[in-house]
Parts: C-alpha cells; structure tokens; sequence
C-alpha cells in the first residue's frame, strides 16, 4: 500500500536530505525553552507528549522518523498485532514472511523504482565480481538494492511460485515486516509520520468474480477491528481514483476497478465521498479516514484494487472457460467449461490497522491515559500492606499465578523434560507489577491509580494466611482473579 509524492533520492547514494542541521535545531529548543508562552498550554490531548510521559515510546536523532518502542508501548503494539493475527482465522489470511531488501530490478519489474522510486532508500549490496564462496561457487554482481516501502511484490512473488487451480483462489497473505519510505525530514511526527513503520498488510489473489465479496468481507473486518478498539463507527470511507500522471495499465481497467469499489461502497451501508486523482499508481482504493483528538484526519485502513501488479509479475491460474472467467462472467457451455486455460488473477491489497504506529498515535489520544484493560500496558500492580517476609513471598507467588509463571514447569523444562499435565506451560500475557516498597498503602494506591493501572490488588498478613488477593472490597483467589482478567483481555474491556 502507498500514497503518491515524489521527491528523487539517487540510487545507491546518501543523498543531502531536505532538514535543518541537527545543531541548528538544538539551538533554536534552546532558545524556545528560555521564552514565556503567550498563550496557556492548553488543547487537546498531544500523542507525544503522552507518549512520553505514560513511557511508551521515545526517539532519537541517530534515526529521525523511526520511534523506539519502550516495554509499554511495545505491549500495545504487541497487543494489536496479536489481535489482528487472532482475526485471521476467521478473514481467511495467512501469515508470511518476506525480506526487508530486494535488488532494484525488483522495483523495475513492479513499477516502483519509476513511480514510487524518489521515496524509497537505496542500499548498496556487494558489487566486487567474480568472487567465489567457501563451497567454491562464484558470486555474482550483487549491485543496488532498496528498502522496501511496502510488501506487494514480496507477495507476488510467493503467489508465483506455486501453481494455483482457481478452487484455491482466493490466496490470502498477511505481512507485518518493518517498512521504510523516506519522508521529508520536515513532515515527520510523531507516531503519524514516520520513516520506519509496520503494517497490517494483507494482500488477496482472487478470481474477477470474487472482487466484490473480498472488498465486503474487508470492510467488515475493519468494522470488527474498530469496534473492539472502541472507536466504532466515526471514520469515513473515501474512494480514491485515478491520478492525473504517474500510472500504470489502461485506462479501460482502471475504469472497470473503480466501478468494483463503488458496487462495493454502496453495499456497504455507508456514506462515503470521491477523492479525484488520489489512487496509487497501480489502482484506485477505498481509503478509511479517521480524525484524531485535534480535529485532523489521518488516513488508517484502506483497500486497493489492482490489476497491474499481476500483469507484471505474470500472475496466473487456471481455470475453465479462460475467457468468461477473466471477465468475471459464469457460463453453463459444456464444450467452454471443457477447456482450460490460464487466467491473470486480481489483486486486492488491504491494511485494517494501517500504519500500526500511525493507529497507536490515534488510540493514546483517544483513549488519552484511560486504556482499555485488555490493551493497557499495566494491567494489574500488587501492593504491599507490610514488607514481612511471608506478605513479600505472597505477592511474588500470586503474580507468577497471574501471569502464567508455573516454576514446577520451568524447573522441568531447565531439566531437558517436557511439562507435565499437572503443570502445563500457559503464560497469560497479562501485565502484573508488584510495589513490595515501605511506604504507606494510601501512597502506593494513589501513585498506582495516577499510573493509569487497570486494576489496584492489594496483599496483606491476612491474605496470606487465607491465600487470597484484595480488589477493593473483593477478596478473589489468584486463580479466580487470574480468569476474570484473562476474560476481561477476551471481551476487549
């Protein structure tokens, strides 16, 4: 998935990039950081300033545009990508995993290098001939590469390799490898532009007749996937066609692309708008468009139409009656239907997150410090009332029941022998702290809830005696207590 700029890098080089000096720019902080506000600070929630003060992510200007995720944000995001990866069972996607670098002849082959080329990074492979290897083969000119800023022709080339019969289209793959696209250094923001990012990407081989189910089925994946992150139904759907320059395929196709979108989005119930020229060079999209807490619209989920991709790549399947089939027609002709032949397959390229940096950027100002436990990066704390040894041991133990730590399996394990039926591995990913500090509980409550935790346990010489957990006015057994949150992480709560 893309969007269209253009601004030339040459291949192979580290070419001047279009910023400030970095001294320049620590000079003028330096300057701003002495001088009186005219205004008050105030206005909506700022993803990067809550960003750093619930720990979730940092940056740093050895790699402008590419956040460091802290233990805390890596939760979140580990979360959503885990959550995404559960709905593939039912959406029908399989995982897979592709290279970071292709040779720059990939990029030709797929049209990138000429359409998309000035915002890809080059990287330089190594170009020495005639070399041989250690097994004595030589080697060949391994010359220019790029980073890739997206994941489709990595897919095209696994759908190619493999023979496909048109009962097993359609093929759907998923990808959440690293992607990089080299942003102007004054745009970068943030978790919402940004030159390293991940995407939820998914890409559908399908049979021309099959197009309009795949765009329904998408957009109700994105339906579910907004619902449980709470942000329901207030974004707005956008169909983007055709630019003016930069393109590729005939007209005539792209006419009958977007006119699939449209019998799709008027199917799906919801309002939507046109968007003139704003497709990829490869197809017209419907892109999913979301405002954030400042009022400003980001583009997050989106699917694209494209026949271009399988035309360059020499995409096929086969299938009966070849010529009815690639026009998406069915016919009953027993002497056609006796005939088989190969058929280009379409493709549809599909994100539900996103950018999943792009979609967190959104969340932490939505969700402004009060997240949903089942994405919360702190879940649970343990507090407690004494620092007596038998309080401090109770509390390690029923944070290891919480979060899954069976010691009896581990030692088993360790040992070279595979756990037991009474003590099977089950970590529960959930994210439990202790605060075993000696202060005052009232303290330890009040610092934990400004913390932004979920649930506030408490443990004292009483509960260990009666091996229970204080929630309130609650008193639950680990175990018990345990299921509840595991449920809680299950219902999106």
């Amino acid at each position: 998935m893309m969007r269209p700029r253009i601004a030339r890098v040459s291949p192979g080089t580290f070419a001047p990039r279009r910023g400030r000096c970095l001294l320049c720019v620590r000079q003028q902080r330096r300057f701003a950081s002495t001088q009186k506000p005219s205004t008050p600070a105030t206005g909506p929630p700022d993803h990067r300033k809550l960003g750093v003060q619930q720990g979730l992510f940092t940056t740093s200007p050895y790699s402008p545009g590419s956040p460091i995720f802290l233990p805390g944000g890596a939760r979140i995001f580990n979360r959503l990508v885990d959550f995404l990866r559960k709905q593939y069972v039912r959406y029908g996607f399989q995982e897979v995993i592709t290279p970071t670098i292709y040779k720059k002849a990939l990029w030709a082959k797929s049209g990138h290098l000429e359409n998309y080329g000035d915002d890809m990074y080059s990287v330089t492979g190594y170009t020495k001939k005639h070399e041989t290897c250690s097994h004595g083969q030589e080697g060949e000119d391994d010359g220019e590469y790029g980073l890739k800023p997206m994941n489709c022709p990595g897919h095209c080339i696994i759908f190619a390799s493999q023979h496909h019969s048109y009962r097993d289209l359609p093929v759907r793959y998923a990808d959440f490898s690293p992607l990089h696209r080299n942003e102007n250094s004054g745009s970068l923001s943030g978790l919402t532009r940004v030159r390293r990012f991940h995407q939820d990407d998914g890409h559908i081989f399908c049979r021309p007749i099959q197009v309009e189910e795949e765009i329904r089925k998408t957009l109700d994946f994105v339906k579910v996937v907004y619902t449980a992150l709470r942000l329901g139904v207030e974004y707005r759907l956008a169909l983007s066609t055709r630019p003016k320059d930069h393109f590729i395929g005939a007209v005539e196709e792209w006419d009958r692309a977007e006119d699939a979108l449209r019998r799709a989005l008027n199917k799906s119930g919801m309002p939507w708008s046109v968007n003139e020229g704003d497709g990829a060079f490869y197809g017209p999209k419907i892109d999913i468009v979301l405002k954030d807490s400042d009022g400003k619209e980001h583009q997050t989920a989106t699917v694209q139409l494209d026949f271009q991709l399988p035309k360059r790549f020499e995409l096929e399947y086969q299938a009966p009656a070849p010529e009815h089939e690639a026009r998406g027609e069915v016919t009953d002709h027993v002497e056609k239907l006796a005939v088989y032949g190969p058929v280009r397959p379409v493709m549809v390229h599909r994100a539900v997150l996103g950018s999943v940096e792009r979609l967190m950027a959104i969340l932490i100002e939505s969700y402004n410090g009060k997240w949903p436990f089942w994405l919360n990066p702190k879940q649970a704390i343990i507090l407690t009332v004494t620092t007596s040894p038998a309080v401090l041991e109770w509390a390690r133990q029923a944070k290891d029941v919480l979060v899954g730590n069976d010691g009896a399996t581990y030692q088993a394990l360790e040992a070279g022998k595979l756990p037991s039926e009474q003590h099977p591995l089950r970590p529960t990913g959930l994210a439990v702290d202790v605060d075993d500090t000696a202060r005052p509980l009232g303290t330890k409550i009040r610092e934990a809830k400004s913390a932004g935790y979920g649930l506030v346990l408490v443990v004292g010489e009483k509960d260990v005696q009666d091996k229970i957990v204080s929630l309130g006015k609650e008193r639950l057994s680990a175990e018990a207590l345990r299921d509840r949150m595991i449920n809680m992480v299950e219902t999106f709560q």
